[in-house]
């Protein structure tokens, strides 16, 4: 069995996933960054941006985080997000939507979350 690292990714609201992961990747201030088992603990600003979780299983899990934090120790990575979603929880028709209206009323942090929520929901 391949090395695992147990992965929790919450939202203010919610538990948005829990499991087991072999690989993480998501966008902090410093850059995109990946976590595997093993990796040297951290603690990080999450960034607007895709979470994608390579399950222990083989399968894919993405979701679309909004600020936040991310911290790794003892093989247990825990995202705190400020808003976060899975990807077959979006509604693109939504997020298109709102992608026009930000575009139209030239909000960049709107635009930026309805971004991340369209890339988030066709990585499907």
């Amino acid at each position: 069995m391949a090395a695992e690292l147990h992965v929790e990714l919450v939202a203010a609201d919610r538990q948005v996933w829990s499991g087991e992961a072999t690989l993480v990747v998501a966008r902090t201030t410093s850059g995109d960054i990946g976590v595997m088992p093993g990796h040297q603990p951290l603690l990080g600003v999450l960034e607007s941006g895709p979470v994608t979780i390579r399950t222990s299983d083989g399968g894919t899990v993405v979701a679309a985080a909004h600020g936040g934090f991310i911290s790794f120790a003892d093989n247990k990575l825990s995202l705190l997000a400020e808003i976060a979603e899975l990807s077959d929880e979006i509604d693109v028709q939504r997020a298109e939507r709102a992608l026009e209206r930000a575009k139209e009323e030239a909000d960049a942090s709107a635009e930026r979350r309805a971004d991340v929520r369209l890339r988030a929901a066709t990585s499907r």
